[in-house]
């Protein structure tokens, strides 16, 4: 991964374990996380598959990303 997609995963990942974004709150939309984080939307796409596979969010079809309750992992 590039530079700006790392940075973009951390800060996102960050705001998730801050709590910024709690579980079960869907995140902002490709549009709006790309606008907020100077990025692409590619860019938000693949960080977003990457924190799925990384089990921190989940895509509902048709609604969005939303944070996973990660209590007690």
């Amino acid at each position: 991964m590039g530079e700006l997609t790392e940075r973009v995963e951390a800060t996102i990942r960050g705001m998730i374990e801050r709590g910024e974004y709690k579980a079960g709150e869907k995140l902002p939309s490709e549009r709006q996380l790309a606008a907020d984080l100077s990025a692409g939307r590619t860019t938000i796409r693949l960080v977003l598959s990457k924190l799925t596979a990384l089990g921190l969010v989940e895509a509902q079809h048709g609604r969005g990303y939303f944070v996973v309750n990660t209590t007690g992992r």
